[in-house]
């Protein structure tokens, strides 16, 4: 919950921007209605072919995607069903209670993001109706279209996120009750149910929304639609993700000092920040990948669709690749499904009677399945759909192809990202061995190099990926559109995502692990007036406390590991998927690439001021989103340390657990606030300054931020995994060695899980909502000549600076009294 004193802030902020930003807006209004510019052709002005003047199998293409729209309806069933089961599995009344606390708490977090995702939303309608309305010239229909969908994609991205956290928190209860019996498979298969729960839900929800703007919005209206649909569901990613990745990391901190400060256990239920803690677990860990997934499976078919309607001059090959793209969408849709339910039965027959075993190799089983079942369905599907594009007989083989790059990496990735972050990696032993006789030092060097080293090897993957379909698509593409590689690029992209219901499965397992270790500390189960025959008269068992604990221990060590494979994926997907975004932008620069093309090189001042630009930009925001981080937990440790009883008490008190709750929200929402208007600002001056210093500002920020978000989260996940040693191998809870590796494991935190995971939807943001600013831009130019841009310009750069200012200054640790 926000203080008074934080919202009467907040409201102090919002009004005198809001003025600025209408002021500036207005200026230039009255020559601009007298001269109503041309149509440009960007998205907006996009029409969709009709859909059915092509057959596929005997099936008019619109036809066939009908059928679309009960494969979502079915994987809703899906997830709602997991849904009712997870609820329905036996809890003891002590652990659901905590589980019920968690849930409460993240409702009132989820609710304070809900108020303020209304408030950037301002910002962004003020941009919508402005550019829309007054430059475009639309009718008042369209504007409001839009914007209605800009709201329905951050209620999208909100929904899903909020599904999420009740899914995981019906989960906790049940994964850490599960573990009482000794046996590790149900600790294996309740997490992953949950998991698969969420992202048939969210994948569902996301192919349905775009399916009936396909089909059922007029055609006239669809590019309105996507282009409204895809800003509002990359806000609300990336506010949920800056926000959630601060949040999760003040709270984790705030907790895992105490264990130094005063020797006390994991999750130790006197600690008030443990409540905290596990409320981050779902903020940082659940809400932002659900709404990153989300944005991310949205925003690349929207890249997709603007490329393929500007860069494709024959209609009915148009018709032909969206249908097949779509197609291809629902394929991957039931490929999760088969492949899920085929490792849980294979997964059964090996692990469920083991008395021990490696979490991590079901679940990576799992991933190459699903990779393995998407690429062969992917070829068969293209086979029968797009048999002749274009005339060309071969095309199906070749497109199939390159999306085969993308799911190859899908599953490449998390092999690559294992070497670096699991806890059977010899580069994590390394962060523990250096610990023994370096300390906290040593430890955070060894970190650090194993982050870099992972950098190198995931970046040279996706390079030889990206070339391999760079090679394909010089291979007849370039008879059907221009810039085939581009295309080539998205479909890379949209490669990652085909096991996108896979994906967040696995990244979502890891919250209801590190969840389920807390819930079973906090619920003192332990400590209950005769449990043992409770336990075997109502539920047939006798309980096993140590192996319970070793088994949810263990457990959260592969969770770790699997949260850490997703980042690169989905921060991949961002990068590759912004060049076919980019392109869009390019596109309207150059007149459809027969202008300005000497403009698009190093040689041109702009472009390279650009470039430089952009990498200060990632700078920028990894300091800051480290600085509300860094402030914030200093406040709740702070707290803890005044407030905390180990005598005579058995738990904290929920009025201080609220209290360290109220801690890390307000300091989130004071850096996402900061944050948020830097991008949104620094944006507009860059959009305003020059078109193709713009151009490299974007190129500049999808780099540098893929190569700053995998270094970090990779060093983080080593860090984090190496304290798991420790605790759970080495089984050295309270020595300095573990010492050591809590502080490596701190520094670690907002790597992995802040600044890092954040990184992907602010740069699909800052491209998408590029896409505006820059037409934006280049109309004003055209109407009122160059120096009322780049007074714009000058005067948003001010106000990002003003919020970068804040957010560190504003944001400083000071001693108060």
């Amino acid at each position: 919950m926000l203080s008074s004193r934080f919202r009467r802030h907040s409201l102090r902020l919002l009004l005198p921007l809001l003025v600025v930003v209408a002021v500036l807006f207005i200026l230039p209004m009255h020559g601009l209605a007298q001269n109503p510019p041309p149509e440009t052709g960007g998205e907006a002005h996009l029409i969709l072919p009709d859909l059915s003047q092509a057959d596929f199998l005997g099936i008019n293409g619109r036809t066939l995607l009908m059928s679309g729209l009960g494969i979502c309806a079915l994987g809703l069933l899906f997830g709602l069903f997991t849904y009712n089961q997870l609820r329905d599995l036996p809890v003891h009344s002590s652990m659901r209670d905590v589980s019920e606390i968690i849930w409460e708490t993240c409702k009132t977090y989820l609710w304070t993001q809900g108020k303020f995702l209304l408030i950037l939303e301002i910002f962004v309608g003020v941009i919508i109706l402005f550019y829309f309305g007054y430059f475009q010239h639309l009718e008042p229909i369209r504007v409001i279209v839009i914007l209605l969908f800009s709201i329905l994609g951050i209620a999208g991205s909100y929904s899903v996120a909020w599904y999420g956290i009740r899914v995981n928190t019906f989960a906790n209860s049940r994964t850490a009750f599960a573990s009482l019996r000794g046996i590790p498979y149900p600790c294996y298969q309740i997490p992953l149910r949950a998991g698969m729960s969420i992202g048939m839900v969210l994948i569902s929800v996301e192919l349905l929304i775009m399916l009936c703007i396909l089909l059922f919005i007029p055609s006239d209206y669809a590019g309105n639609c996507f282009i409204g649909f895809a800003i509002g569901e990359s806000l609300g990613a990336a506010a949920l993700r800056v926000a959630g990745g601060i949040f999760t990391k003040i709270a984790d901190i705030g907790a895992d000092l105490m264990k130094i400060a005063f020797k006390i256990k994991e999750d130790d239920a006197r600690n008030p920040g443990v409540i905290a803690d596990c409320t981050g677990d779902n903020a940082g860990d659940s809400v932002g990948p659900s709404a990153d997934g989300f944005e991310t499976y949205g925003v690349t078919g929207v890249a997709l669709i603007t490329f393929i309607l500007l860069a494709v001059s024959n209609p009915l090959v148009q018709v032909q690749l969206l249908v097949w793209i779509f197609v291809m969408r629902i394929m991957m849709v039931i490929s999760s499904g088969v492949s899920y339910y085929i490792n849980e039965a294979i997964a059964k027959a090996r692990y469920s009677t083991l008395p021990k075993f490696n979490y991590e190799a079901p679940l990576t089983f799992l991933v190459w399945l699903t990779s393995i079942v998407s690429i062969i369905a992917t070829y068969i599907v293209s086979y029968f759909v797009i048999p002749d594009l274009g005339g060309d007989t071969t095309l199906w083989w070749k497109l199939s192809s390159v999306i085969t790059c993308g799911t190859l990496a899908g599953a490449l990735i998390p092999e690559l990202v294992k070497v670096f972050t699991s806890t059977e990696s010899t580069h994590v032993r390394e962060v523990v061995t250096s610990s023994r006789e370096g300390g906290a030092s040593l430890n955070i060097l060894s970190g650090l190099v194993s982050g870099n080293f992972s950098a190198f090897w995931l970046g040279l993957t996706m390079l030889l990926l990206m070339g391999a379909a760079y090679g394909l698509s010089t291979l007849g593409l370039a008879g059907l559109m221009v810039a085939p590689a581009v295309f080539a690029f998205g479909l890379v992209a949209f490669g990652f995502l085909g096991m996108g219901p896979v994906t967040i499965a696995v990244d979502s397992y890891g919250p209801v692990t590190d969840n389920a270790q807390s819930v079973y500390e906090l619920s003192l189960i332990e400590d209950v007036p005769g449990i043992k025959n409770e336990l075997k008269a109502k539920y047939g068992f006798d309980v096993n406390f140590e192996r319970a604990k070793e088994n949810l221990e263990e457990n959260d060590g592969a969770g770790n590991t699997f949260k850490a494979t997703a980042k690169p994926v989905l921060i991949g997907t961002a990068v590759v998927g912004a060049t076919t975004m980019i392109f869009s932008i390019i596109v309207a620069l150059t007149n459809g690439l027969t202008t300005n093309l000497e403009k698009l090189s190093i040689l041109y001042p702009p472009f390279l001021l650009g470039l430089l630009a952009g990498g200060s930009i990632i700078y920028w925001f990894t300091g800051a989103s480290m600085q509300a981080v860094t402030t914030g937990a200093y406040r709740a440790v702070e707290f803890i340390k005044k407030n905390i009883r180990l005598e005579g008490v058995t738990k904290a008190s929920v009025t201080d657990s609220k209290k360290v709750v109220e801690i890390c929200t307000q300091y989130a929402q004071k850096g996402m606030f900061n944050i948020f208007l830097a991008v949104f600002f620094a944006t507009l001056a860059f959009a305003f300054a020059e078109p193709f210093l713009f151009i490299g500002y974007l190129i500049s920020i999808a780099l540098f931020g893929l190569y700053q978000a995998i270094f970090m989260a990779n060093a983080g996940g080593a860090w984090d995994n190496a304290k798991k040693i420790v605790e759970t191998e080495l089984k050295q809870k309270g020595t300095p060695l573990h010492d050591a590796t809590v502080v490596g494991d701190t520094v670690g935190d907002p790597f992995k899980d802040t600044s890092s995971v954040a990184l992907n939807p602010i740069i699909k943001f800052t491209t998408l909502f590029g896409l505006l600013a820059v037409e934006l831009a280049v109309s004003l130019s055209e109407q009122q000549g160059t120096t009322l841009g780049r007074t714009l310009s000058a005067i948003f750069l001010l106000v990002a600076i003003y919020f970068i200012w804040r957010s560190f200054y504003r944001m400083r640790i000071e001693r108060e009294g």
